[in-house]
C-alpha cells in the first residue's frame, strides 16, 4: 500500500468500528468487519477487541453501558481475511446484562471476549489519585520523534499509521531503556482528531489504545528494548473496567506497572487518568514474553 492509498489513522480506526449487520444465525446477533493494515499482516489487538466490544453493544441499547470485559486472544488474525463478530445473549437481568463475543476467521476463533453492561446507578466513590509528579504532555516528546528517519516497515507505520499520538514517560523503549530499570512507566495519548460524541464510540476506542503499551512496563523492568534481537511478545489475554466516562480526543494519562514475570509470561497493570485527575479505567494484561538467553 501505497502513501497516497493509506487513509487518515482516525478515519481508519472508525471505520474498522463500523461493523456490518449479518443478521441473527443460531439466536445469535452475527457482524462482520475488516481491519486496518499493519505492515506483519497481522490483526492488531486492540482492534479486534474494540469490534468486539462493539458488536456486543450493538446487542444492549443505549440503557446500559459497559463497565467490565475480559479476553482471551486465541490466534494471530490476518488482516487480508473480513471477522465475523458473534454475539451470545448471555443474561439480561434488572440491572446487569452479560454478552459474549467471538471473533472468528475462516470459521476459526481468534479471540473470545465477556463483557458485562449495567444501568447507570448511585453509590460509592473514591479512586486512587493521579500522579502528580509527572510532566504535562506538552512538555514531553511525542513518540512520532524517536521514529522517524528511522528506515524500517514497523517504525514508519507507528510513525504515521497509529490513531493516537502516544508520549511517554521518561521515554519508549523502542531502541534502549534509558534511565532506571523501574517496573513502571506512564503514557500521555490522544486521538489524532475529533472523534464523535458517540460515548460507545470513545469506550470502544479507550480499549483499542488500552492495548498499545501496556507489556512495556515488563521490558523497562529487566532493560529490553523492543528491538531485542529473538524478544518475541504476544498479548494473552485483557481485562479492562471502566469506571467514569471520558474523551479519548482530549490528553489521558496510562500509569502502567508490572508486579510481575515469571515463566515467559509478564504481567501488566494499568490506569488511565483524564487531565483533571479522574479515573476513567483500569486494566490488566498478561502477555508471553520471551527473551533469548545471554
Amino acid at each position: 500500500m501505497t502513501d497516497a492509498d493509506r487513509p487518515d489513522p482516525l478515519t481508519s480506526l472508525l471505520t474498522t468500528l463500523d461493523l456490518s449487520p449479518a443478521g441473527i444465525v443460531g439466536g445469535q446477533d452475527v457482524f462482520t468487519g475488516t481491519s486496518q493494515w499493519d505492515p506483519m499482516g497481522r490483526v492488531f489487538g486492540g482492534q479486534v477487541m474494540a469490534q468486539s466490544l462493539v458488536a456486543a453493544q450493538r446487542s444492549i441499547g443505549a440503557s446500559r453501558t459497559v463497565h467490565s470485559l475480559h479476553a482471551y486472544f486465541l490466534r494471530p488474525g490476518d488482516l487480508t481475511i473480513p471477522i465475523t463478530f458473534t454475539v451470545d445473549r448471555i443474561h439480561d437481568g434488572r440491572s446487569f446484562a452479560t454478552r459474549r463475543t467471538q471473533a472468528s476467521q475462516d470459521g476459526v476463533p481468534i479471540l473470545s471476549m465477556i463483557a458485562s453492561f449495567q444501568t447507570p446507578d448511585d453509590g460509592l466513590d473514591h479512586q486512587i489519585d493521579m500522579p502528580a509528579d509527572l510532566p504535562e504532555p506538552d512538555d514531553v516528546a511525542s513518540d512520532t520523534s524517536y521514529l522517524e528517519g528511522v528506515d524500517h516497515p514497523i517504525a514508519r507505520s507507528w510513525a504515521r499509521d497509529r490513531p493516537f499520538d502516544m508520549r511517554h514517560v521518561p521515554s519508549p523503549v523502542f531502541f534502549s531503556v534509558e534511565g532506571q530499570q523501574v517496573a513502571h512507566q506512564a503514557v500521555w495519548m490522544r486521538a489524532t482528531g475529533t472523534l464523535p460524541d458517540d460515548l460507545d464510540i470513545h469506550r470502544a476506542a479507550l480499549l483499542y489504545a488500552s492495548d498499545y503499551t501496556i507489556l512495556e512496563s515488563v521490558y523497562r523492568r529487566h532493560g529490553v528494548p523492543m528491538v531485542t534481537p529473538g524478544l518475541k511478545a504476544a498479548s494473552l489475554d485483557h481485562a479492562m473496567w471502566w469506571h467514569r466516562d471520558g474523551r479519548v480526543d482530549e490528553w489521558l494519562l496510562y500509569v502502567q506497572e508490572s508486579p510481575n514475570a515469571i515463566g515467559g509470561r509478564g504481567l501488566a497493570l494499568g490506569r488511565i487518568y483524564d487531565r483533571s485527575g479522574r479515573l476513567l479505567a483500569s486494566i490488566a494484561q498478561e502477555g508471553m514474553i520471551r527473551v533469548p538467553r545471554g
